[in-house]
Formats: structure tokens, sequence, C-alpha cells
């Protein structure tokens, strides 16, 4: 940020960074999503209330084999994720979820990390509130390892952070023959002080269509 700084009063010009982008959604864009989208099924939500109206303040992208993974952060404490398989256009969207962070739970030491990890994100169930909620990925036994993410999230100075996830995907039927998902992310960070810190992220989320979003560049 420092350096960008005096680039700038020395009148260099400060190359543009090149962030996530898809559908029109990018740094400093908003959505709208169709009222009826959330209303209709929001008492059955984990949420309690849900922005009709979000701004985009950072966005991230993970690349895995074939699929690449948009995450745009808005003002409303959530996230929308878009995941494209075989390229990355328009085109070659598959999925489109908008995510609520339900609590972000610090990772204590090693040993809670482990038990973490090994026995509990990658069960076939897992249990938020009164509300039980089954794995979508599945596994040849019992248990699924969490599935590797590794983020590079922009700011809107277009400063990125790394950040290494261990994910894990589950949902519950709603009464309209939707589900709510659950996504579990056990996050690893490279602080700026030197420090590795640790962190067990919990959000909620709807499936939407593209009818349900209306996008504002």
């Amino acid at each position: 940020m420092f350096t960008k700084l005096i680039d700038k009063l020395k009148g260099k010009e400060i190359p543009k960074v090149k962030t996530p982008e898809i559908m029109g959604l990018r740094l400093g864009a908003s959505f709208e999503l169709d009222p009826l989208a959330i209303r209709l099924i929001l008492d059955e939500l984990t949420i309690e209330s849900c922005s009709p109206t979000q701004i985009i303040k950072a966005a991230g992208i993970v690349e895995l084999d074939g699929a690449w993974v948009y995450r745009f952060y808005t003002d409303d404490d959530a996230w929308l994720q878009v995941v494209t398989e075989g390229g990355q256009s328009d085109e070659h969207v598959v999925d489109v979820k908008l995510f609520h962070f339900y609590d972000t739970l610090d990772v204590a030491n090693q040993q809670a990390w482990d038990r973490l990890l090994k026995q509990e994100i990658g069960a076939a169930n897992y249990q938020l509130q009164d509300r039980s909620y089954n794995r979508v990925w599945t596994a040849t036994g019992d248990y699924h390892n969490p599935v590797h993410m590794a983020e590079k999230t922009y700011d809107e100075d277009g400063d990125y952070s790394l950040t290494d996830q261990f994910t894990m995907l589950f949902e519950r039927d709603l009464s309209d023959q939707r589900t709510e998902s659950l996504f579990l992310s056990a996050e690893e960070k490279e602080e700026d002080a030197g420090y590795l810190s640790r962190s067990l992220v919990i959000s909620t989320g709807i499936t939407l269509t593209p009818s349900q979003l209306t996008i504002h560049g």
C-alpha cells in the first residue's frame, strides 16, 4: 500500500490490477435480488434478514482442476459464489449461491486443528442450532477429507491476500423443494506480523438462478 502511495506522489502510473470478474460481477459493482427469492423462505433460513441490494467490497478466486470458484464479498456480511467449469466465461457458469456469514471460530492449537480436519469437518452430518445438514460431497467411506482451496482475495485498493481453505459443503431440505446450504471452511492465513492464524468459518446460503439476480456494473 505504501509503495503505491509513493509511486503516486512521484507521478508514476500504477499498473491496473486485474481482479476477478464474471457475469458483470466485480469489485465496486452491486446486485439486486428478486425479493421473492428470499422472502418466501426467510422464516426457514438460518439468516434473519437479507438486503435486497448488495455492494461488492472484495473479490476472490479459487482455481481447481478445470473449474473456477469466484467469490464476491458484500456490505451485507455476505458473499456471492459463482462456479464455472471448462472455462471462465459466462456460458461456463454452473452454479450460483448467496451465502451469509454465520460465525467465525478461532482454532486455538494444533490438536484442535487436526481434530477439525480429520474428524469433524468431513462428517456425514453437521448440526447447527437445531438444524441438521447432510454432506453434499460424496466419499467411499463415512468421512470425507476436506477439499483444499487456495483463494486469492482482492480488496477495493487492488491489494490481495492469500488464504488456504479446507472446505466442506452440506445442505438440508426446505419446504419449497429448495435447499439451504452450509459451507464450512477451516482457514489458514499468514498474517502481516508473520504468524499463522487459523479459524473455522461457518456460512449458510441458498442457490440462485440468473433470473433472481440483477447486476449493476
